[in-house]
């Protein structure tokens, strides 16, 4: 289990990457695998979720909105208001090959299943 560092505000992504993810009721729901930044804007799209598997193998990734996280210090790692049900239903990504299954498209359906808007949306 990776804790954050709670110093500051400001985090590398090496550090967010294998930090735990936590639902409603302190449920532990998975573990944040990578972050996924839209590289004309510099926004990160979605924290990529890993679930399941044993010693590395067997995981299915999941992506989550960015916006659908926050930090909790005294957790050490982020909640979220969504439950594993709603993560385990979304697309599933192998994050060997997000970037060539992935469009502007498949982005906006993906901020639509978890109902919620894209930063691309926001007026």
């Amino acid at each position: 289990m990776k804790t954050v560092s709670t110093r500051g505000n400001l985090i590398s992504t090496d550090n967010v990457e294998g930090t735990e993810v936590y639902g409603t009721g302190n449920e532990h729901i998975g573990e944040i695998h990578s972050l996924v930044v839209d590289k004309r804007s510099g926004q990160i799209l979605y924290a990529m979720m890993s679930f399941g598997g044993f010693l590395g193998l067997g995981k299915s990734y999941y992506p989550i909105p960015w916006s659908a996280l926050s930090y909790d210090p005294e957790q050490g790692g982020y909640r979220t208001d969504l439950t594993e049900a709603q993560v385990k239903n979304a697309p599933v990504l192998d994050p060997d090959s997000l970037f060539e299954n992935t469009d502007d498209d498949w982005n906006r359906r993906l901020y639509k299943h978890y109902g919620m808007r894209g930063y691309w949306d926001q007026s």
